[in-house]
Parts: structure tokens; C-alpha cells; sequence
């Protein structure tokens, strides 16, 4: 098949594209190249690599005529909730104008193609959308009501109903996906995970906003880019679907579990729990999301491969054997500058 993907020079997207490759698909990968972009995560794939942003339509139709997609997998997202606080333009650029403006070259190339009842455009979203989850409360499905927290959550939300209305009011083949938290290999350094791993083997302090109780559910990214590919190939236009670990666990917990493996691969003088340090909250911080993921698992067959020990383990050797410690240069706290 041929494949559009958006931002796969990212954390999920590189995942997607990596797979799709080596399933042995035609890819054409369209990335702004952004802070968050790193091309060595594709060393090897032989994807089509196109440096564009995905709100240039001459770019972005230029793609639809050379690729002729069976599918278009749309991940291209500024993601990071803190930055989303400290400048929420460019999400709104990037996730709601560049998400309209690929709807709209989708649907021009597919009613010039004849509308082929196959093509699927896949628009993939977050759990965030659907705001705060009390402790014991019921998880999101495919019906919950939106309530996003955050400039980024709004910006994710008003893109997905964006895509909805498309397929609406034209008919284009599109599905929306929502996923829960990811984690695995090549994420960027300033999310938790890589945050934590690369604080503790430096030395330095592994910051923990609150007092750590926030639960998320976590996914491998290499299962979540096998879900987003079955989306494209076994999913229904109108689709809604959600992708989750079904593994929930406060920030504490999960920062503590890293610590541990930590301990046990490269030991060091003091356990690497005692640089867990408690800072201030950041603004709106919701306290859980979880999803339920019968939707994957009844329309598409899908189910996660791995667990959270499993994938876990799997992550922080990565990180070590790579090296993949570097600091970010930001070093001032982001988030909260207008909290």
C-alpha cells in the first residue's frame, strides 16, 4: 500500500513509519522538522522524506499528486503540554490550521480520484481531549464528552472535530484515534520517561509534579503504531477508536519502577529514588485519563503486545545503550509562565 504519514520524524510517527517499511509499504513522510524531530529514528526505512509543514497546501497537495495514498496516517502535532502553556499559538498553528488544511488537500485528491472507497484518512488524537478523570471513576470511550484542560488538549480537540466534520459533510473516509500516554524508544528527552532516566544517571534531580499521585495509562509506542496501521487498513469511516496499555499508575509509582531497573542496571552510590524531588504543579494539571480500548480490540483485533514490565525494561536499556542522556538546553521550567 502507499502511505502519507505526517510527523513521522517524531516519537509515534517514526514508530508508524518504521513498521509500515518494514511490512513493506510505500511511505511518504511529510515533517516541518521541528525541535521535536530526529531523522535518526528512520536511519534505514526506506521512506520518502519530505521537509514541509503541513499547514503549506501548494507542499501538501504537491505530496497527494506524487504519492496517490491508500491512507494517510495524520500524526503531525506540537505535543507538549508545558510548552502549549507557555505559547499556545503555535499549537493552535500547527494542530488546528495544519490539521484543516490537510483535510482539505485529502478531500480534493480523493474527489479527483473518484472518491475510492478504500482510501482512509486516520487523524490520531489524545486521551486529553476528554479532560479529568476522578479516582475510581469510570474510563473514556468512544462517547465522552469533551472537556480538554489544556492550550494543547483544545488545540487536539477542536482538530478532531475538524476531521469529524469532514467526514460528515463530505464524506471523507476519515477515523479519529485516542490514545493514552506512550512510551518506548526515540521519545524526546523532555517528556517523563526519558526525563527521568537521563536526571538519574546524571546526577540530578528527577522533578515530579505535585505530590505525584496523577495516574496515566501507559502504551508501548510500538503498539500504538501497529493500532494507528490496522486503523488505516481494517478500519470504518466514522470510526472512533481508542488505543491504551490498560496499565494505570500514579507518576510516583512509575518514576519509582524506572528507579528501580536503574538501580539494578547501573548501580550507583545512593538508590536513584532518593533524587525524586517534588515540584510546584503545573497549571490545570488533570489527575487521570484511562481509556477503554474495546473499540480497538472489537474493530480492528488489536491488543498490546507488551506489558508495562516488559516495555519498560525494554525502554531503559535503549536509553542506555544509545546514550540518550543529553540534557535539554531549556533550562529554565517550562509551564509556567502564565500559570
Amino acid at each position: 500500500m502507499r502511505f502519507v504519514v505526517t510527523g513521522g520524524y517524531g516519537f509515534i510517527g517514526s514508530a508508524v513509519v518504521r513498521e509500515l517499511c518494514r511490512q513493506g509499504h510505500a511511505v511518504w513522510n511529510i515533517d516541518k522538522m521541528t525541535y521535536a524531530a530526529n531523522p535518526d529514528a528512520l536511519e534505514g526505512a526506506p521512506a520518502t522524506n519530505i521537509h514541509a509543514c503541513i499547514t503549506d497546501r501548494p507542499a501538501i497537495d504537491q505530496v497527494f499528486a506524487e504519492a496517490n495514498p491508500d491512507a494517510v496516517i495524520h500524526l503531525a502535532a506540537e505535543t507538549h503540554v508545558d510548552r502549549s502553556i507557555d505559547g499556545p499559538a503555535a499549537f493552535l498553528r500547527t494542530n488546528v490550521e495544519g490539521s484543516f488544511v490537510l483535510l482539505e488537500a485529502a478531500l480534493k485528491w480523493w474527489t479527483k480520484a473518484g472518491c475510492p472507497r478504500d482510501f482512509r484518512f486516520v487523524h490520531v488524537s489524545t486521551d486529553e481531549v476528554f479532560g479529568d478523570l476522578d479516582f475510581g471513576e469510570d474510563v473514556f470511550d468512544a462517547k465522552s464528552p469533551y472537556k480538554p484542560s489544556s492550550p494543547y488538549s483544545a488545540s487536539k480537540a477542536a482538530s478532531d472535530h475538524f476531521a469529524r466534520a469532514w467526514h460528515r459533510t463530505y464524506r471523507l473516509p476519515v477515523l479519529v484515534t485516542n490514545c493514552s500516554n506512550n512510551y518506548g524508544p526515540w521519545q524526546h528527552d523532555e517528556k517523563l520517561i526519558p526525563t527521568v532516566i537521563s536526571k538519574a544517571l546524571s546526577g540530578q534531580a528527577i522533578p515530579i509534579y505535585g505530590n505525584g499521585e496523577n495516574i496515566r495509562d501507559w502504551l508501548y509506542v510500538e503498539d500504538h503504531a501497529l493500532g494507528l496501521i490496522a486503523a488505516a487498513t481494517k478500519g470504518a469511516p466514522g470510526d472512533t477508536i481508542l488505543f491504551g496499555g490498560k496499565t494505570e499508575w500514579s507518576n510516583i509509582d512509575l518514576v519509582s519502577v524506572i528507579c528501580g531497573l536503574l538501580d539494578e542496571r547501573v548501580p550507583a552510590e545512593d538508590p536513584y529514588a532518593d533524587l525524586i524531588e517534588f515540584v510546584r504543579d503545573r497549571p490545570g494539571h488533570d489527575l487521570r485519563y484511562a481509556v477503554d480500548t474495546s473499540s480497538a480490540v472489537q474493530h480492528l483485533g488489536w491488543t498490546p503486545r507488551q506489558t508495562l514490565s516488559s516495555g519498560l525494561s525494554h525502554t531503559v536499556d535503549w536509553y542506555i545503550q544509545r546514550g540518550r542522556l543529553e540534557q535539554s538546553k531549556q533550562d529554565d521550567r517550562l509551564g509556567l509562565a502564565r500559570g
